[in-house]
């Protein structure tokens, strides 16, 4: 009776255990069924509408491929004429370039031809002058009489003022006030800052 009594005194191998597993493995594949179908359908559906139809020919994709060619002659007729461009204007670009070398280059002939003459102008300017401060004032008077009063008082400025005033002396009192005028006001207008 002992063992017959053990055996019926002990628990059953895995009866409860193994039902419950069945059951919680069974409920696993249902919902893996469930859920899982739909989540694969939806992931292959863009795969399958990115394929032609069944019922597409070969006329279609012919009528693609010309297409797809044509757009590429477009796209490569395009990018030559932006080549052509860019070329025309690196080539207007090197010829502004050079011109405006030149035109520099013209600029500072042209300054140093401006300093040479204003240099000479200044040398006559001053020998003329020393010319007629060093001429007797009374010829000098008469001289100065003729002038255009702007004229001579631009030389009478330029004159050491004693020699200035003994052609002044000279002039008759018209002309002596007119050049007096003109050299009194050819400084008004400058700025005073």
């Amino acid at each position: 009776m002992s063992k017959v009594g053990s055996k019926s005194m002990a628990r059953p191998r895995g009866g409860v255990l193994t039902v419950i597993s069945l059951l919680m493995i069974g409920s696993a594949t249902l919902r893996l069924g469930f859920e899982a179908g739909p989540a694969l359908a939806c992931n292959t559906e863009p795969a399958q509408e990115s394929l032609p139809e069944k019922g597409s020919n070969l006329e279609d994709l012919g009528i693609l491929l010309a297409e797809l060619l044509r757009r590429e002659e477009d796209l490569n007729q395009r990018e030559q004429a932006v080549q052509d461009m860019e070329n025309a204007l690196e080539i207007a670009k090197t010829a502004l370039d050079s011109q405006l070398v030149a035109l520099q280059e013209a600029e500072a002939a042209l300054q140093d031809t401006l300093m040479i003459a204003e240099k000479s102008a200044e040398s006559d300017l001053t020998q003329l002058t020393d010319v007629y401060q060093n001429m007797k004032p009374k010829d000098a008077s008469a001289l100065f009489e003729t002038m255009d009063p702007v004229f001579a008082a631009g030389f009478l400025s330029r004159m050491p003022p004693d020699a200035a005033a003994s052609v002044m002396a000279g002039l008759s009192p018209e002309t002596a006030y007119t050049i007096s005028v003109v050299m009194a006001g050819r400084n008004a207008r400058a700025p005073k800052e």
